[in-house]
């Protein structure tokens, strides 16, 4: 069996599409792993790109939403410590692994590139037994604008979140790992979702204290930056968000 982490990024896309031009569909199996706050243009693509490819999307999920796990564990995520990435994608999957994937006769695809390579050693031990391949560092390497081209060129449509300006489209924007500069595109193109997690990451430092999605260094001492700082000092400012 062949199964893709499929999470509705371009990446994952451009695996399978690899991954089906060597070993075709019928033992594929399109593993995605739902937070529940996935933008509709997300679920589309999901959906019209499984039915392009000829293969069967499973849905997993554990039930919450991001938000739902800090509360429950306590602990706000952030771009270097996100449980919601473990418990929202990684557990759901593994689950649906251990009661549907012989480990000895299934292999996994994880849509990174050369670039993130790095990565691969931790991404193999943590989903042992299971071999887990990675199409995307093989020759010849692919940009996400040569991705992108390729899906619109089958005539499908990417989520919105490229034509936005993100560098990914997990979390409809609101993705706890982005950076300063993310977190400003998201209150330039909507305001609204920042708004959202700007109230909720409140309502967590009110019972929690001076913990912060994002941080700074100032004078070599690393601080929380909560959302409504950022969002204060770039209305002062005037500034608009890098393109």
């Amino acid at each position: 069996m062949h199964v893709i982490q499929y999470s509705g990024g371009i990446g994952s896309w451009a695996t399978a599409q690899r991954v089906a031009a060597r070993h075709g569909t019928a033992n594929m199996i399109l593993l995605f792993s739902d937070t529940l706050i996935e933008e509709t243009s997300l679920y589309t693509f999901l959906t019209e790109s499984a039915a392009q490819l000829g293969a069967p999307l499973v849905r997993v999920a554990d039930g919450r939403t991001p938000f739902e796990v800090y509360w429950h564990s306590r602990f706000l995520g952030n771009s270097r410590l996100a449980p919601c990435s473990k418990i929202l994608k990684q557990q759901p999957a593994r689950r649906w692994l251990e009661a549907n994937a012989d480990s000895h006769a299934t292999t996994l695809y994880v849509g990174i590139d050369a670039g993130e390579a790095r990565r691969i050693p931790g991404i193999r031990a943590g989903w042992a037994p299971w071999t887990v391949q990675f199409p995307l560092t093989d020759e010849p390497e692919l940009t996400k604008e040569a991705m992108l081209a390729e899906a619109r060129a089958l005539g499908l449509t990417p989520p919105a979140a490229y034509e936005e300006g993100f560098a990914h489209a997990n979390c409809g924007g609101m993705c706890v790992r982005g950076g300063q500069a993310h977190w400003l595109r998201l209150l330039e193109r909507h305001p609204d979702r920042f708004a959202d997690y700007e109230r909720r990451e409140q309502e967590f430092r009110a019972e929690f204290g001076d913990v912060a999605i994002l941080k700074e260094q100032r004078d070599r001492v690393v601080r929380p930056l909560p959302l409504t700082e950022l969002r204060r000092r770039h209305e002062n400012r005037g500034l608009s968000p890098a393109a």
